[in-house]
């Protein structure tokens, strides 16, 4: 079967009523908390996980991809018209988008915002579906040793991409690794680091992981820094529709931005932030209007947003081919599929390509749902936006608390939601990100498996691990995505130590 014959498979099945009540739930859940201010689409997605708990694997999944668009789509609205990004890739929308509502185009900001999302989730979502069946013939040929060089490529980009410096990154990398060797050895059967208490034999839990550090270490961190923030919410005046010259100013934005946005979020160390920046200066170069910029210019907000979503699509791409995370939303939504046993990754599409190809195909009707959602009814989520702080993250706590409880109703469970989220403040209160410890706990029990399974056959010869041209290539890469930022960093002080030193002569 061709890749049309597979979409349109998969589109049968999102089109049946109980997938679409659930791609419904989702994009409305996903938006409702993405428009709250300073919640991210890694928090909403962490936050709502254990509502997918009980349900089907299929019903669940899309429930969870219609969460991850919503929220994507909800934080334009936090950043157009209170001026607070959810998430870095946000930064952009706000710097022009706020602007526009000060001058009382609210309206046109927010809805080229919504229409240019739509547009690129289109577009994205259908190069999603026509490359990832060529990814995973490649990735087919992958034996336990291109699979560890893959992992170790994926906790290098991880590390290295997220944070202040690769040293945080890899230090949050090896808390999340050390938290993977709890429990029972997969391949020996020998229990490890569960001092005597049997919750720990079966591991830590993603789920309660993500929640903890994304949720809770997030809602104490942002809840600490709000007696600083203004919290005027910019009221819309006067129509949401966009004028004509908005139109034409904005569809030239929508495909520019989806064309970079798609390619880098596809990346292992690309991501929507690093496509919004690119997208925002490729428009403020193209522009006929450049001396509006900073002022209030609609394709600041059309192409970045477009970008984002794109980009957000492309992270999509590892994730369900490789099993690759590239982004902290990926990661969770990796620990969504492990919750029902199921790993992405090449051999998805031969055991579930039913599973697979409805959920590519309820991207597509997600993306129709969220623009039919965001338009009609922006003034009812801005009235979200005036709820007051304490109230919010008091009611996050709680949300997040019952969650993890209904999934796992223990003690020892509640206790490490409190610890991680704990410790997913402190974390971030010094300069740590968050991601690598998620990412760190899924992917190193696959590390390690892969690991001792390549050393096992080659009878404990470590140069197997670079025997083949693709296990030494991968390696290489993770190498040089290790040592590059460094170097570049080192480059950089240098530069402004050398500028700071001729000022004073």
């Amino acid at each position: 079967m061709s890749t049309f014959d597979f979409l349109l498979q998969g589109l049968g099945t999102a089109m049946e009523p109980m997938i679409l009540l659930y791609a419904l739930i989702g994009v409305t859940l996903g938006t409702a908390v993405g428009v709250l201010p300073g919640i991210g689409p890694a928090l909403t997605v962490a936050l709502l996980l254990p509502v997918t708990y009980g349900l089907d694997p299929a019903g669940s999944l899309i429930m969870f991809a219609g969460i991850y668009y919503g929220g994507m789509y909800g934080g334009s609205t936090t950043s157009i018209l209170l001026n607070t990004p959810g998430e870095s890739a946000s930064i952009v929308t706000a710097l022009e988008g706020n602007r526009m509502a000060k001058a009382g185009r609210g309206g046109p900001a927010l809805a080229t915002a919504a229409i240019g999302s739509f547009v690129a989730g289109l577009l994205a979502t259908l190069a999603l579906a026509f490359l990832a069946p060529h990814i995973v013939k490649l990735a087919l040929v992958f034996g336990p040793r291109e699979y560890f060089a893959l992992m170790m490529l994926a906790f290098v980009t991880v590390a290295a991409a997220f944070g202040e410096s690769t040293l945080k990154g890899l230090t949050s990398l090896f808390i999340g690794l050390g938290l993977a060797t709890i429990g029972i050895d997969s391949l020996t059967g020998q229990a490890r680091m569960s001092f005597g208490v049997p919750q720990l034999l079966d591991g830590i839990e993603v789920t309660t992981l993500a929640v903890a550090m994304f949720a809770l270490g997030e809602c104490l961190f942002v809840a600490a820094q709000t007696h600083g923030l203004n919290d005027k919410v910019e009221a819309i005046k006067g129509s949401v529709r966009m004028t004509a010259a908005d139109w034409k100013r904005s569809w030239p934005a929508w495909l520019r931005g989806s064309a970079i946005g798609f390619p880098i979020g596809a990346m292992p160390a690309g991501g929507a932030d690093i496509a919004s920046f690119l997208s925002y200066g490729t428009e403020k170069r193209m522009s006929k209007h450049p001396e509006e910029f900073g002022h209030g210019a609609i394709e600041g907000v059309a192409g970045p947003e477009a970008a984002n979503n794109a980009a957000a699509a492309g992270t999509l791409v590892p994730l369900l081919t490789l099993g690759l995370p590239t982004t902290a939303t990926a990661a969770i939504m990796l620990a969504g599929f492990q919750q029902f046993g199921l790993q992405p990754g090449p051999l998805l599409f031969a055991t579930a390509p039913q599973l697979v190809w409805g959920l590519i195909a309820s991207l597509l009707i997600a993306n129709v749902m969220l623009l039919v959602l965001n338009l009609p009814l922006i003034r009812f989520w801005v009235m979200l936006l005036r709820i007051p702080r304490p109230w919010l993250y008091a009611g996050i706590l709680l949300f997040a608390t019952l969650g993890t409880i209904g999934v796992n109703p223990s003690p020892v469970e509640l206790s490490m939601l409190l610890l991680f989220g704990f410790l997913g403040y402190g974390l971030r209160l010094f300069g740590y990100p968050i991601a690598p410890v998620v990412v760190g706990l899924i992917l190193g029990p696959m590390a390690e498996q892969q690991l001792r399974r390549a050393l096992a056959i080659a009878q404990g010869d470590w140069t197997t691990l670079v025997s083949t041209p693709l296990a030494a290539t991968l390696l290489a890469i993770a190498a040089l995505a290790l040592i590059v930022p460094m170097i570049l960093r080192l480059r950089g002080k240098g530069q402004v130590l050398a500028q700071i030193a001729g000022d004073s002569d």
